[in-house]
């Protein structure tokens, strides 16, 4: 199976559940936890999740599909504070929750969000100690997300962030969650250690390589296509990739941290870093990345699944334009 067929039929299967568990639930609150979670996405976790425990036990995914959810909605949880923190008004071609809510409502949806997360890996069927150590992966990853994200925030008030300070934050912020969704996919699945620490590096490196992507597409991808304020991260002066590289390279953007950006004003800051090299370096990163991340599934013998965790990793650098 090709792997955009992959990701289609993954993400089917997982929006029929989401839509069982979460879509028709009653009262306010329901309703705003489930406005994200239902609003679709590619759901690119759960299908590192299911690939990772049929990479370690071939036909087992069926068994743990509901941690395979859990990744989903902490994933889910994460973006809801995150739009309130950045003051987002779009989110995958919704208004966020705290628009269409309020700020309170949204805070206690991703509360809900999160909670939630735990019981659906409890219901997977597998070891109890390996739903345990599950359950402790992602909890630990819940923190560091938590740390990534004040780093980033932090981050807004300095004009020295590095770049390997940039790495270490969004590896926690965005690395450390496809991490988990791959160990804990391999955890459940019964793999071993040598296993499940290939698949949780594996997870960590593509993350940072999106991530990286990521910033790029909030640059460059128009609203339309992306669902998200195009160079929102550039008027509110984030220390991305790009803006880093930027200021070491002498170029100046702070005149383009301001809100509502026009689209001249966006096609001129491109401009000036596409003349200057910036956009084809920080490519260059996110690729590193890639190799990276590929190098760490060579243990595990040539498969379908060995093969569409090889391609997704592709995929992340070269989705969004």
């Amino acid at each position: 199976m090709k792997l955009e067929e992959y990701l289609e039929k993954t993400a089917e299967d997982v929006d029929l559940e989401l839509d069982r568990l979460f879509g028709a639930a009653p009262g306010e609150l329901s309703k705003a936890s489930a406005h994200l979670l239902i609003a679709g996405g590619k759901r690119l976790r759960p299908a590192v999740t299911i690939l990772a425990a049929d990479l370690v036990n071939k036909g087992c995914s069926r068994e743990i599909f509901p941690a395979a959810l859990a990744l989903e909605v902490t994933h889910t949880f994460t973006l809801v504070h995150d739009d309130i923190m950045d003051d987002d008004s779009n989110r995958r071609g919704v208004p966020t929750v705290h628009c269409k809510w309020d700020t309170p409502t949204a805070i206690l949806a991703g509360d809900v969000l999160y909670a939630e997360a735990f019981e659906l890996i409890t219901r997977s069927i597998a070891d109890n100690l390996a739903k345990v150590l599950s359950v402790e992966i992602l909890a630990r990853t819940c923190v560091e997300i938590c740390q990534g994200q004040h780093e980033d925030m932090s981050f807004e008030k300095r004009n020295d962030v590095l770049d390997y300070e940039y790495i270490d934050m969004v590896g926690k912020k965005t690395g450390k969650l496809y991490a988990a969704a791959a160990a804990i996919g391999g955890t459940l699945a019964g793999g071993n250690v040598k296993q499940t620490q290939a698949l949780h590096d594996w997870g960590y490196f593509s993350g940072i390589a999106f991530q990286i992507q990521d910033d790029l597409i909030d640059l460059i991808t128009p609203s339309e296509k992306s669902g998200k304020d195009q160079a929102s991260d550039l008027s509110e002066g984030k220390q991305t990739l790009v803006a880093i590289k930027a200021r070491e390279a002498g170029v100046d953007l702070s005149k383009f941290r301001k809100q509502n950006l026009s689209s001249e004003e966006i096609k001129e800051a491109i401009d000036m870093l596409e003349k200057a090299g910036i956009i084809d370096e920080v490519r260059k990163t996110a690729e590193d990345y890639v190799n990276r991340a590929k190098e760490m599934l060579s243990i595990f013998p040539d498969c379908d699944e060995k093969r569409l965790l090889t391609e997704i990793t592709d995929y992340f650098i070269t989705r969004g334009f």
